[in-house]
């Protein structure tokens, strides 16, 4: 369990939450929601040590270990994976190191045969003989093979990293685990194993994430940071949702039922204060009214930009051809005789367990990339903006927002620049700030910008959703729903894809799947789950429609 008694954080003069009581309690699940910049991340730092309060304190249950989902996928690259894994139970992980490097004495003394028993006794406390097939066990069902369990960690890809730092936070139960963004790169079926493990965790879960199914199946609790405060609510995001709306719905009619009494008040007194038949009850009413007070209703950190997407050129009904694809790297294949066509109005994600075939796609059909073989033809109509899922290039300049929203603008003038930005949560002196100091999800949201301004008819979309808050993946969301050009995107998050798509296409480096369905039926189909264990079993292209 934990608890905060009088918990501030403040950075310079501005507060990020003051004077927070609250109780995070053994066998729940908390998920921290709020606007970006709200002290999400900030505040599991405080949980886990690693970050002073402003005031107040934190209060852990003696002998509670603590476990937190590391963000530095290079701390750990000089380590074995089963070693990264075992740290996560650092007081077990340094017993076991020590033990090994006593054995390991040439001159090994008596002294040290007394040491060793004392350590041998507190391994096997720890259930240390169970260690590395424990370890071994959690790789596994994260997809890390076997073959790799003892090589060092650099020798790993990012995305493996990812899932091996995961293992070490979930490793060997502990009381309070600590999950920042957890399902950040992760492919959908180590969510789907991620959600299963969360569910049956006995112990203390605090984890922030944008992912909203995510937070509905895991959830029993939502930790609210907003109007400088936290809140915590009993259920997951959807019934979050429902609650907070419900509690300034009611504010707001206190309110307005308020306002209605003092104007009824107001109006006796100026008649009848000079009557002096009436005077005692006009006095009465000036009671009355002096004791009357608004709820209080503090303005929200939560802002939704409002993005649309329109488009200047009608398109035609073919939009996109795609022959026989064939895409290699390192003598890899990656891409195999991929082939699609592309209708107007389509909403199509591409879906896949390894990230780069479909970077790798979208850069093809960008012509960023060039295809080994195969065909690419758009259509004479289709008009086409790209949104990269690394956008590093676009804003390595000393360019204010203004000047660079206006490379991409055959409209120069600046309260047509500042519109779009504004929309984009960006006003006033924020319009004229460097884009160097930006955020990564302030940087998604020019990127928007930019593409709002092009007014193209098709959208290709790498993983749009990273870095944003859950008001901006929300209005995303809707954008493109309501979007009536063609959409081309990939995501993680299951609601965005399952809300926008109206087809599936899934790529393995065996073949693919074609599926015109929604993401949950494709998902729960029978026939499409065997043929989606094909798709990565088998040596054979998969071409399936």
């Amino acid at each position: 369990m934990i608890t905060t008694e009088d918990l501030s954080v403040r950075f310079g003069s501005e507060p990020l939450f003051e004077h927070v009581n609250i109780k995070f309690s053994a066998g729940n699940c908390y998920g921290v929601i709020g606007a970006n910049g709200s002290g999400k991340s900030t505040l599991l730092k405080i949980l886990s040590g690693n970050l002073e309060p402003t005031s107040g304190e934190v209060h852990i249950k003696k002998n509670s270990r603590i476990a937190v989902l590391k963000q530095n996928h290079f701390e750990f690259d000089e380590y074995t994976v089963i070693d990264t894994v075992i740290m996560g139970y650092r007081q077990l992980y340094n017993i076991m190191k020590e033990k090994d490097a006593l054995y390991m004495k040439s001159d090994f003394s008596d002294e040290d045969g007394l040491k060793v028993a004392e350590l041998e006794a507190a391994f096997a406390e720890l259930d240390g003989w169970q260690a590395e097939s424990s370890a071994a066990s959690l790789l596994n069902e994260l997809g890390i093979d076997s073959s790799v369990h003892y090589e060092k960690m650099y020798s790993l890809s990012g995305s493996e990293k990812v899932r091996i730092l995961l293992a070490q936070a979930l490793f060997a139960n502990p009381d309070i685990l600590l999950l920042d963004e957890p399902t950040n790169h992760l492919d959908l079926k180590t969510i789907n194993w991620l959600e299963d493990f969360l569910i049956n965790f006995q112990n203390t879960v605090i984890v922030v994430s944008h992912d909203r199914k995510f937070l509905d199946v895991v959830c029993t609790h939502i930790a609210d940071i907003d109007y400088k405060n936290i809140r915590i609510y009993a259920g997951n995001y959807s019934f979050w949702q429902q609650a907070s709306q419900l509690i300034k719905k009611q504010k707001e009619e206190e309110n307005k039922k308020t306002e209605e009494k003092m104007e009824e008040l107001k109006n006796f007194i100026a008649r009848f204060s000079a009557n002096a038949s009436k005077a005692k009850q006009a006095t009465s009413r000036k009671n009355m009214l002096s004791k009357l007070s608004f709820e209080e209703i503090i303005p929200s950190s939560r802002q939704y930009p409002r993005i649309r997407f329109n488009y200047s050129k009608i398109p035609g009904k073919d939009v996109l051809s795609v022959k026989n694809l064939k895409k290699t790297y390192d003598g890899n294949v990656i891409i195999k005789t991929l082939s699609f066509d592309v209708s107007q109005g389509e909403k199509i994600a591409f879906i896949s367990k390894e990230p780069l075939i479909l970077t790798t796609l979208f850069n093809l059909l960008e012509g960023i990339e060039i295809a080994d073989s195969g065909e690419i033809k758009w259509g004479v109509t289709a008009t086409h903006s790209y949104f990269p899922k690394d956008n590093t290039s676009f804003f390595e300049t000393d360019k204010n927002l203004i000047e660079w929203l206006a490379q991409y603008s055959s409209d120069q003038h600046i309260n047509f620049l500042r519109g779009y930005l504004g929309r984009m949560l960006f006003s006033g002196e924020e319009a004229e700030k460097s884009v160097r100091v930006l955020s990564g999800g302030e940087k998604v949201r020019c990127m928007f910008a930019k593409m709002m301004i092009a007014n193209s008819n098709v959208l290709i979309m790498d993983e749009p959703t990273n870095h944003l808050d859950l008001e901006s993946i929300t209005a995303l969301n809707d954008a493109l729903t309501d979007f009536q050009g063609t959409v081309l995107f990939t995501s993680q998050d299951y609601q965005f894809i399952n809300t926008v798509a109206d087809r599936i296409i899934e790529i393995s480096p065996q073949g693919y799947l074609n599926f015109k369905m929604k993401f949950e039926e494709y998902l729960k189909d029978e026939n499409v789950g065997k043929r989606r264990k094909m798709l990565y079993e088998t040596k054979q292209a998969v071409h399936s429609k």
